[in-house]
Parts: C-alpha cells; structure tokens; sequence
C-alpha cells in the first residue's frame, strides 16, 4: 500500500510555481494577484482563506483579503464583485462559501468575470472544461488529476467509481476521468444518495473516489483488494485529543480500509493541500 502523499505533491507545485513567478519578475513581468471575499464569521471558512493567503505569500504571490458582515446585502456583495471584476491589478479571485442565507450563490459565481474565476465554477469555465477547450477547472477535481499523474497510476481502462455529483468536486472530476488522455480514459460511474446497489458498485472500482462529506462511509468491505482510494471527504468531528477540540475525518473508515488498497489518500494531508495549490496554480494561469 503506497500512501499518497498531498502535503509533499502541492509543496513541490508551490516551489514550481515560485520558481515560475521569480523569472518573471527578473524579466519585467508583474507578480500575480488573488482575492479573496469573506463574508461573516464561520470559523472553518477562515482558516481555509488564511490557509490560501499564507500559500500566496509562500509562493510570492500577491494576495488580497475583502472582509464583510454577514448582514451584507446581496446587491452590495454583487457591487464588491464587480470592482474586482474591474481591478486591472487582480488576476483572479474568489468568494468563499458557504455564504448566508440571503445570498444566491448562484449569483454571486455568475457575476464573477469567467477570465478571473480561478475557482473554475462559472458556466463558462465549466462549459469549456465538459467540451476541452482551455478553461479554468474546479481546483479539487484538478488537484486529485494531479496527485494521479504524478503518482503515476494506471488509469487507461480503468472502472472509476465516483460517489457524488457536486459541481464543485464529483461532476467535473468524473468528466476529467473520462476523457481521451492521461490521466483518464477511465469507464466512470457517477453515483449518489439514490443510487441502488451501492456496494456492487464500488466492489467493481479500480479508482474509487467519496466525495459525500460523510466522515467512515466507505467501509472495508465495499472495496476491492487493490484499488487506488481518494479520499475527498473533509468533515470536522468532535475530539478530545485536540487543542482545537475537532479534528478532519475523510469518507472512508481509513484504519481498515487501507491495507486493501494499491493506493490511498490519508485526511488530513490528501486531497485537501492540493484545492489550495490549484488555486494558486489557477492564478498564475490567469495573470498569463
């Protein structure tokens, strides 16, 4: 069983991309731009944006936070979205979600101008990505395309089976699994929370990817000896060994599932560093 190791694979990719924005300063070129809204106070939303500041600054990006309540109205949100839009010194940018109530996320990612949506979810980014053409994709389901190529792991011919359909991580992934190039050319099932016969399913994968947020769904006996797991799943669980009172569990009940496994991704340390280093990946990609 090999593990996968996310923290070490995004490392190298923030390295490669400081690299990349060195030699553009030593040529004249200007240094890469991301913003960020954050809107009220969720305590998990403000780690994930520091964490993405803290690799802008790794990296020598430039990196902007944009703090508002959560009473802000919609229409003012949308206001704060388009001055970005219209900053010629912002690259690429992002609001974090989730976002209260009263907001349409919906909205909010369509107002966002597609060359800057470095979160690869406006219609047109993801229209590009379903018929190949150059575009922004969703930085997990391209994190996890990474962590395969440069592990190396068959995947021509290969059943992949994909346990959710979000647009932010098990639809757009199954379609990148799925098309004429490495990696893919995968046969992908999309299941979900109606699909009948789960565990028939997931006991024909080679690649088996949860994506439910349901902390130990997969069981060891749902998977075949041998096959590649990653682990999407990052759900927060009560803890008393903790400082911080929680800790991350994945969606598969790691313990007993591992040493069936070729590969498999670990929560914390997976598939969860990479969403970060794709986004400023995505940055660097928009600055060109």
């Amino acid at each position: 069983m090999i593990l996968i190791d996310g923290k070490k694979v995004a490392a190298d990719i923030r390295q490669e991309i400081k690299e990349e924005i060195t030699s553009r300063l030593e040529n004249g070129g200007k240094i890469p731009h991301l913003a960020a809204i954050l809107v009220g106070e969720d305590g998990a939303s403000h780690t994930y944006v520091n964490l993405k500041m803290k690799a802008c600054q790794e990296v020598g990006m430039k990196s902007s936070l944009i703090l508002k309540a959560a009473d802000i109205s919609e229409n003012d949100l949308l206001a704060e979205v388009q001055k970005l839009n219209d900053n010629p010194d912002v690259d690429g940018f992002i609001v974090q979600v989730p976002l209260p109530d009263h907001i349409s996320e919906q909205k909010l990612i369509e107002a966002i101008d597609p060359k800057k949506d470095v979160d690869g979810f406006h219609p047109v980014n993801m229209g590009r990505m379903v018929q190949g053409l150059p575009s922004f994709s969703p930085a997990t389901p391209s994190g996890i395309i990474e962590l395969i190529e440069r592990y190396k792991i068959p995947t021509s011919g290969k059943h992949c089976v994909v346990i959710g359909r979000s647009n932010i991580v098990g639809t757009p992934l199954a379609l990148m699994l799925s098309r004429k190039s490495y990696p893919g050319d995968c046969t992908v099932t999309l299941c979900h929370s109606r699909t009948k016969n789960l565990k028939e399913m997931t006991l024909q994968a080679d690649i088996l990817i949860p994506a439910l947020g349901n902390p130990g769904f997969l069981k060891a006996d749902m998977v075949k000896e041998g096959a590649v797991i990653i682990d999407v799943g990052t759900t927060r669980v009560s803890s008393s060994e903790t400082k911080s009172g929680f800790r991350l569990k994945g969606d598969v009940d790691f313990e007993n599932v591992a040493p069936k496994c070729s590969y498999i991704t670990p929560v914390p340390g997976g598939v969860g560093p990479m969403t970060i280093a794709t986004l400023i990946k995505n940055t660097l990609k928009a600055s060109k």
